[in-house]
């Protein structure tokens, strides 16, 4: 590619980052402003808890889904068989739990996205495909459908949907088009006669593809202001002409049980009225729906962290090894700290989020980005440390966690894959940073707000004093650092993702940090809750404060002390002369 065309090529994506996601008002939010080194108090305190009435609507739901997954739910079998038996998708719906955050009106339960995210921790901690099954109908299947269908759409099929008697699936991902969305090439033509398009293309890694009766599905509209068009969303029922299930089926590492699949569109004909939501608008559409998605994925990987943690705990007390139990072995306590810690943070970020989102906030992509991130990242290590305590009893399929492990990996792909989404935070963060920094360049004399003071953080309770400290240096040096690559950088930011990753993980840490600190704060002034787990609680999230600012001091460090240049000529070494696999494929 020419210099020229590339120079091309980047204008059009940072016009079309542009327009995508940072269209109409921008709204300041926690996670946004830790990156100018501020924290807002009043976005993060108090720590959302439940009323009585939502408190006592979870836990009934929450104790009949346990029920119902200690009863019903064979994971092992669903894994082993790469099927969620019907028995099992009958009792979900039976259960609201298909159709939990959608209105009464609609034949919903009308559940807030916190306890619909306690009902997903706990199918999380029972079977991952379960899980994603529920994850793919309800927060990013009929979820769009519920926030951008016309009434008449919503009147015809949101009934059956949140019943569980029609399943839903979203279906954005193609051979071209998956982290990267806006490459979709799915074509929707309108015909002759204006009655409605006809698509062609085909669409793979589809979850619920084959068993789903309404797809969303993402297909590219003419615009006159654009000659690629732009992505639209359309409400799709295997039933029309041209519409072929290719692979219902399609084997794969993890999550046997959910029939991820692929289908062909060839001049399907779809009516203009089922259009969801606005011509053109569908990319904002589709990362608006993957919010909820990252939310409850939060929660899902949660469920899951506690259980590895309940399984360490009576490995290591029961194992007994050279006169001990392993508990007592310093590695083994390693492993077990960090695992709470880190569970006790993901579940922390998850509710924060979740009540962001039922607070009706408009702007929180950063945070449920920054949620699936480190939920999934964590889990990932969680899992494989949880299999290494157990050893060679834990290699076995007798046990769940090679299961789990298989599993767990298709988190930290799956809803944007991780490492896109590092870059993806540390560049939303920084594009309003840069646009601060752009306005002061041009009035000098307010160059002093470029400042970076340590921001002020309450602190009710001598315990907190020091993580307060701690929490509160590290967001300004963040906030210099941001600041600092902006000017090395400038706009050749873009290219640097060694320096987005970093950016993007510290942003992470400091967000889990910060809803662990609020989330203290509460548990000191909580009469409800026992001593015993009150003591437990504020020494895993000292523990993990502790953790975090170790963690992020790290980053920052490698932002100046680093062998990036070294691993990069490493890498085109290998790129430039590949070897050849030792068994021809």
């Amino acid at each position: 590619m020419t210099a020229v065309a590339e120079r091309e090529l980047r204008e059009k994506q940072i016009q079309q980052a542009e327009e995508l996601l940072f269209s109409g008002v921008q709204r300041a939010g926690f996670a946004k402003d830790l990156y100018f080194g501020r924290f807002r108090n009043d976005a993060i305190f108090p720590y959302p808890h439940f009323s009585d009435e939502e408190r006592r609507l979870g836990d009934e739901a929450v104790e009949a889904v346990k029920r119902f997954c200690r009863e019903s739910i064979d994971a092992d079998r669903i894994d082993r068989d790469e099927d969620i038996p019907p028995s099992v998708i009958r009792g979900l719906g039976d259960l609201g739990v298909l159709g939990m955050c959608v209105s009464p009106k609609y034949g919903g339960r009308g559940f807030s996205q916190q306890n619909y995210c306690r009902v997903l921790e706990v199918i999380g901690s029972h079977c991952a495909s379960t899980a994603v099954f529920v994850n793919a109908h309800h927060s990013i299947g009929l979820r769009a459908l519920e926030l951008f269908g016309t009434p008449e759409q919503k009147s015809r099929w949101m009934q059956p949907l949140a019943s569980g008697e029609t399943l839903a699936a979203f279906a954005l991902t193609e051979p071209e088009a998956g982290s990267d969305a806006g490459n979709v090439q799915t074509q929707a033509t309108p015909t002759a006669d204006g009655r409605g398009y006809t698509l062609n293309g085909r669409k793979h890694y589809i979850t619920n593809a084959a068993i789903a009766g309404v797809l969303t599905v993402m297909a590219r509209t003419p615009d006159p202001k654009d000659p690629d068009g732009k992505v639209t969303a359309f409400l799709v029922t295997p039933d029309m002409p041209g519409f072929t299930m290719v692979t219902p089926r399609m084997e794969k590492c993890g999550i046997r049980g959910t029939a991820t699949g692929r289908f062909d569109l060839k001049d399907v004909f779809v009516p203009k009225e089922n259009v969801l939501g606005a011509v053109g608008k569908g990319l904002r559409l589709a990362l608006t729906v993957l919010d909820f998605g990252r939310t409850t994925f939060g929660a899902t990987c949660t469920g899951s962290a506690k259980y590895c943690l309940a399984r360490l705990a009576e490995r290591a007390n029961a194992r007994r090894q050279f006169g001990k139990s392993l508990g007592e072995f310093e590695l083994v306590k390693q492993k077990i700290a960090l695992a709470a810690a880190d569970t006790f943070a993901m579940e922390s970020m998850t509710y924060y989020t979740a009540a962001l989102i039922d607070s009706g906030a408009e702007d929180y992509m950063l945070e449920t980005a920054m949620l699936k991130v480190f939920a999934s990242d964590n889990l990932w290590r969680i899992v494989n440390d949880t299999l290494q305590v157990w050893g060679g009893a834990g290699f076995f399929t007798d046990q769940p966690f090679e299961r789990m492990m298989r599993d767990s990996r298709l988190n930290l792909i799956g809803e944007g894959a991780n490492d896109v989404l590092r870059c993806f935070i540390a560049m939303v963060g920084l594009r309003n940073l840069g646009k601060e920094m752009e306005s002061i360049l041009k009035r000098p004399w307010k160059a002093f707000s470029l400042l970076r003071f340590a921001p002020h953080i309450p602190s009710k309770h001598g315990l907190l004093h020091p993580a307060a400290g701690r929490l509160s240096k590290q967001i300004a040096a963040f906030g210099r650092a941001c600041i600092r690559a902006l000017v090395k950088y400038r706009e050749g930011i873009l290219d640097r993702q060694y320096v987005q990753a970093r950016l993007g993980d510290v942003a992470s840490e400091l967000l889990a940090a910060s809803c662990v600190y609020a989330r203290l704060s509460s548990i000191f002034d909580d009469p409800r809750i026992d001593e015993t787990l009150r003591q437990q609680q504020v020494t895993t999230g000292l523990y993990y404060l502790k953790l975090a600012d170790s963690r992020n001091r790290q980053r920052l460090r490698e932002l100046t002390e680093n062998d990036d240049a070294d691993c990069n000529r490493t890498a085109d070494a290998w790129l430039q002369h590949p070897p050849l696999p030792i068994v021809p494929v």
